[in-house]
């Protein structure tokens, strides 16, 4: 008897949970469904006992008072109807409060409790980072997003704070930096002066990611190996070797927790940036949870070497290039010897150009110029002709060869346009050449995305007074011309998209390199130079011929199908048919929007209806009775205040699960 009062109890609970979760028609946690539900089993049994013997209904035994069964089933339906109500109520609260998916479960919990702790220090370690560096304020709900003139003095902070959190936060600071259309000037300035400093792995532990990596033992690939690293970075580490046929090469090896730390870190780095996203204003201006998003993707890449090989052959393409007797050139890579956490590549005989000025000061005036240009002229041909560039060239990526040509190095790091975005740059480079502002001005509106309150005349002669300002003052004043450039964006509010963000990170840091090779270069004069060979090369007659049949490919299924259309257009304007067929809320998006609306209007309207007919017909006096102690009216009355109820959970229950939603869904790229 007992076993079988436990299996109705349990049956009757389990049929609570199913109707309260589809009432509710959200996906409510079973936990905390089932855990309401045996509280109204428990607590509503002893209650409606109680309410039945004081209605008549039930005798003192519990049992149904004779003669009373059609006025005892409604009075008890009332009252189950009423006991998943109140537990409905008590969901839409705990919904409310606790968000379902908020709290994970007890076997989740136990999982994932040693990543916790671990998650739980670093924390700690990136809050006291920020409060020692006076950045605490900026974690409150209460902080303020316009800086103004402390914008400096944070950036500086900031920069401090993420150079002592560690390699992947000084990664992330670098891929800040590349978007000042979200954290403006001061900040991408600052934090383009990031560098990691780290020391490098011991032999023992490069040698045994050496012997998985080739599946062999070094010894057998390798006549020799240098033990000491020729540089050691934050993912990988470099060091000198010469292959069994003498063939002297390097190879880049990743450190044998890089993967690991990195996953941590962006563990940290993605749940830091939807917790600030959510409690700040200026991390949900900044949409600061997709700028992380896309720096996790980013990072996650370039932990696999065989996607900087595939970088290093798409470069390799566009740049071999030899100019004014300069070779500007990506290394060969040994594509049989690379995997994921290994890549080897022929070692170039030469020094970076940070460390080459013994070299440089050798070199005749013209001959540094002449290399600066040909740097300069490969860059914007690897830009504007192919569309993938070297996206990180600062001079410690770019080597001076002993022969005095230039190799790119760490392609980590690579930009890709698309042909409407290279076209777009180098209309913006002939408009410069010209001095066309209103040309460079469309060219540059093209290639970026419009703010809401631009004003394209002061744009337009901002713009002129630029390419004036840098054509008439000559070299004397060009150094900066890309980073002005970038400040006139900003300050006009247009968005900057990734790919072109990645050009303006790479033109900025080729200029200062650009600068270590020649500080006398006239920048500008270069980049109009540069632009009027690529300009001249597209004008040919082989150049023209590939331009029109691209533009025929893309016009002839319009020309094909043109005729057809103006026929029917001329017909039915004859025939006095033509007419305008405009679709209203022809998107899905606008139609689900608008659905949702009228049903959470009408379900409200309804439980409002509900609500007043139910207490006006519980206060009324009078009317029929349908035993002792049981009017009607009160019964009808609690019945609809029921439907008030079961309506009014449902509409608030969706309103805490979707209000914030589709805004965040919105204003995602």
């Amino acid at each position: 008897m007992q076993l079988l009062t436990l299996v109705l109890i349990g049956f009757m609970i389990l049929l609570l949970g199913l109707i309260t979760r589809r009432l509710l028609g959200v996906p409510v946690g079973w936990i905390r469904t089932i855990l309401v539900s045996l509280i109204v089993v428990y607590g509503g049994g002893a209650l409606s006992r109680r309410i039945g013997e004081d209605l008549g209904v039930f005798t003192a035994e519990g049992v149904i008072t004779p003669g009373r069964d059609l006025l005892a089933a409604v009075v008890v339906t009332l009252m189950v109807a009423w006991g998943i109500a109140l537990g409905l109520g008590i969901l839409v609260i705990l919904e409310a409060l606790l968000p379902t998916g908020t709290v994970p479960s007890l076997a989740r919990f136990l999982r994932d409790l040693p990543a916790r702790r671990r998650r739980s220090r670093r924390y700690a370690r990136i809050v006291t980072l920020a409060v020692r560096h006076g950045l605490g304020g900026f974690l409150s709900s209460r902080a303020r997003s316009d800086l103004g003139d402390d914008a400096p003095q944070v950036a500086r902070s900031l920069r401090e704070a993420l150079t002592e959190a560690g390699v992947t936060y000084v990664k992330l600071g670098q891929m800040i930096a590349t978007r000042p259309d979200l954290v403006g000037d001061a900040f991408a300035r600052e934090l383009s002066q990031l560098q990691s400093d780290v020391p490098a792995e011991p032999w023992e532990t490069v040698r045994s990611t050496l012997t998985t990596e080739l599946g062999h033992a070094p010894e057998e690939v390798f006549a020799e190996v240098d033990h000491t690293p020729l540089a050691a970075a934050s993912v990988g580490q470099v060091h000198r070797a010469r292959l069994l046929d003498g063939s002297p090469v390097v190879i880049k090896v990743q450190r044998s927790t890089a993967r690991a730390q990195v996953r941590d870190d962006l563990d940290i780095v993605l749940r830091l940036a939807a917790w600030l996203d959510r409690v700040t204003a200026w991390g949900h201006s900044l949409d600061v949870r997709t700028l992380a998003e896309g720096f996790a993707a980013s990072l996650t890449e370039e932990l696999d070497y065989r996607t900087e090989l595939a970088n290093m052959a798409a470069v390799a393409r566009a740049t071999d290039d030899h100019r004014d007797g300069v070779t500007v050139r990506v290394p060969t890579a040994y594509e049989e010897l690379s995997g994921p956490r290994l890549l080897v590549m022929e070692e170039v005989q030469g020094e970076p150009v940070s460390r080459a000025r013994e070299q440089l000061d050798r070199m005749p005036s013209a001959q540094r110029a002449a290399t600066a240009g040909a740097l300069l002229g490969s860059v914007l041909r690897q830009v504007i002709g192919t569309g993938v560039f070297h996206a990180d060239l600062h001079a410690g990526n770019v080597f001076l060869e002993r022969d005095g040509g230039l190799a790119l190095l760490d392609l980590g790091s690579v930009g890709r346009l698309d042909a409407a975005a290279r076209a777009g740059i180098g209309r913006l480079l002939l408009a410069v050449d010209r001095g066309d502002s209103i040309a460079a001005t469309d060219a540059l509106l093209e290639v970026l995305d419009r703010g809401p309150a631009l004003d394209d005349q002061r744009l337009e002669r901002e713009l002129g007074a630029v390419i004036t300002r840098t054509a008439s003052i000559g070299s004397a004043g060009t150094g900066g011309l890309f980073s002005e450039l970038l400040s006139l964006v900003v300050r006009h509010g247009l968005s900057v998209p990734p790919q072109i963000a990645a050009v303006f990170r790479s033109l900025g840091a080729l200029e200062g390199t650009l600068r270590q090779i020649d500080p006398q270069l006239d920048l500008v004069e270069a980049s109009r130079e540069a632009g009027r060979e690529l300009a001249q090369e597209r004008l040919t007659p082989a150049g023209l011929r590939d331009s029109a049949e691209e533009q025929l490919a893309r016009m002839l299924p319009l020309l094909a199908r043109l005729p057809r259309r103006v026929d029917a257009l001329a017909e039915s304007l004859q025939r006095g048919e033509l007419s305008v067929n405009v679709r209203l809320l022809a998107d899905a998006r606008d139609r689900s929007f608008i659905t949702g609306l009228v049903q959470q209007l009408t379900m409200t309207v309804l439980a409002a209806a509900c609500a007043i007919a139910g207490i006006m017909l519980v206060v009324s006096d009078g009317g029929p009775v349908l035993a002792e102690n049981i009017p009607l009216h009160p019964l009808l009355g609690a019945t609809l205040f029921l439907f008030a109820f079961v309506l009014a959970a449902r509409a608030l229950v969706l309103v805490f699960r979707h209000t914030v939603l589709p805004e965040r869904a919105d204003r995602r790229p």
